[in-house]
């Protein structure tokens, strides 16, 4: 059997990929510097809003927002040395052709992303506020992009998607300074009235 074709693309595949390698080499330490780049864009960004009177769900999505955009970048930049035959033609060209299969694809992490973004910007609730969420209730812990983490009362994390929320009623407990609170109080049928809401009253004006 004659091999001497195999051979040759198996040694012009070599060639190549050895050509290739100081590309890719390089590539990797810029992408390892675009990391400690992004890191530190990110820590400023923090740094800069940190001092101005925005709320820390805006703080947070800012950070984020900061550090998606950096990393993003630090990628176009490593894979376009890595392969200089890469343009940004041929990724919105690429995209083009799959835009359609990778909505389908990524439909709900867009779905979710988009949401979560919303209640970071308009603020129905905050971070340590007490909300109702069908038969969840708890103290929000972190709004982040994707999803929104509770603490129940009984010390339990729920992990609850942001499309869930903006779509869905959400009960915010502690919206206001004042709520009204109700509780029922029972007594057995020979008890006498009177005399229980005098212990009720006096005992609750002296608690207070």
């Amino acid at each position: 059997m004659d091999f001497s074709i195999a051979w040759q693309k198996i040694n012009q595949m070599g060639r190549n990929f050895m050509a290739l390698l100081p590309n890719l080499l390089f590539g990797l330490v810029v992408f390892a510097v675009f990391i400690l780049i992004v890191r530190g864009v990110k820590a400023l960004v923090e740094r800069l809003v940190q001092n101005r009177g925005q709320s820390q769900s805006l703080k947070l999505l800012q950070s984020q927002l900061s550090y998606v955009a950096a990393l993003l970048l630090g990628i176009l930049v490593t894979v376009t040395i890595m392969v200089p035959s890469f343009t940004p033609a041929s990724l919105i060209s690429a995209l083009g052709v799959g835009g359609v299969a990778i909505g389908f694809a990524f439909k709900d992490i867009f779905q979710n992303f988009l949401a979560g973004v919303l209640p970071l910007v308009t603020e129905p609730f905050r971070i340590d506020d007490q909300i109702k969420y069908k038969d969840f209730e708890g103290t929000v812990e972190t709004i982040q992009t994707r999803a929104t983490t509770i603490k129940t009362y009984d010390g339990r994390r729920v992990v609850i998607p942001n499309a869930e929320l903006f779509i869905n009623a959400v009960t915010v407990n502690t919206a206001y300074d004042k709520r009204r609170l109700q509780y029922d109080i029972g007594i057995g049928y020979g008890d006498d009235i009177d005399k229980t809401r005098q212990l009720y009253y006096g005992g609750h004006e002296g608690r207070g």
